[in-house]
């Protein structure tokens, strides 16, 4: 007698479009991946390229070696600097040493980097919206002599800024954050300081808009939201306190489908599905997979903007590849 196989519970899904990789964490895997391949293993990886545990053990396997700091490396190989971006002293350091870098720098992160310049430039004062301790912060206040650049984090430490003259006041903010929390941060700046300058534009990347205005739109009536990043992405995180605010029941952030707990899908029918600017798409794939083992599946696409962005790889780079 054949086995009565268990009816699967029903679960719809909502795929959150834009996710995963943007046009800048493409770029910046693209370069170690075509260094390995030009000159040979090992290349070594100021910092972690890109934040997902999953890329960089990849790319650990094809043989780049990821450090802290610059004297870690030797002087005789390549070394690449991450996408979040460096201090100055770092590729003057490789250059005293003669040591060949490539920059794989988020060329978005590079203009807040060339902003804060300008308005270094013009006698201004900066005030930088970020969280202490990433990587792209350090990037970004180790472009100016110390104390040119004052670190605000939350609503709160604005009242706390102090400055020599409020009329020469200039803001810039990492690209990662919330956009809504980045907001009321500046609203409270501009109430202050009613003559500080921003950027031309915006500082928050178009990838991390869109990704937030994707899971802003379907985390309405979901009862669970599933975030795929790692614990360091900054953006990642962003997404899963976007999902609560816009009405998500709940939210997690995953690594992958091997942190899914059976106990989150007690009494959830409908779930919301994204991943971070720096996941690739393969881990959504697994997690789709492990959902479908289980459940009975409908799956939709909640589309709220289309990317084209590509950035151009170092030049050197390019001609080898085309040379071969």
């Amino acid at each position: 007698m054949n086995a009565i196989l268990p009816i699967r519970r029903p679960l719809t899904v909502i795929l959150a479009n834009p996710r995963g990789f943007c046009a800048g964490v493409d770029r910046a895997i693209q370069i170690v991946e075509r260094a390995i391949q030009k000159y040979g293993a090992p290349v070594y990886v100021r910092h972690e390229i890109v934040h997902n545990h999953h890329v960089v053990a990849r790319l650990r396997e094809l043989g780049a070696v990821f450090v802290e700091e610059l004297h870690e490396c030797p002087d005789d190989r390549p070394v690449v600097f991450s996408a979040h971006g460096v201090p100055k002293s770092a590729p003057a350091e490789a250059e005293r040493r003669n040591m060949f870098y490539l920059d794989a720098t988020c060329p978005l992160v590079s203009k807040v980097h060339l902003d804060a310049e300008r308005h270094h430039m013009a006698g201004r004062e900066i005030v930088l919206i970020g969280h202490a301790g990433h990587p792209e912060v350090d990037g970004t206040l180790g472009q100016l002599p110390d104390g040119a650049i004052k670190l605000v984090e939350t609503v709160g430490d604005v009242a706390f800024v102090q400055v020599s003259d409020p009329d020469k006041l200039a803001f810039v903010t990492q690209t990662t954050l919330s956009m809504d929390d980045t907001a009321d941060i500046i609203t409270a700046l501009k109430a202050r300081f009613p003559n500080i300058v921003g950027p031309h534009g915006r500082d928050i990347c178009y990838a991390t808009t869109n990704r937030q205005e994707a899971i802003k739109t379907l985390s309405p009536g979901c009862d669970l939201v599933l975030v795929v990043g790692s614990s360091t992405s900054s953006n990642s995180q962003r997404l899963v306190e976007v999902a609560m605010k816009a009405g998500a029941q709940d939210a997690k952030l995953i690594d992958d489908a091997d942190m899914i707990q059976p106990a989150w899908f007690e009494g959830v029918s409908r779930l919301g599905l994204s991943a971070g600017a720096s996941a690739p798409e393969v881990l959504v794939e697994g997690v789709l997979d492990w959902l479908a083992a289980r459940f009975d599946l409908s799956i939709s696409t909640e589309e709220t903007a289309r990317e084209t962005v590509i950035f151009k790889l170092p030049r050197v780079l390019v001609e080898e590849t085309a040379a071969q």
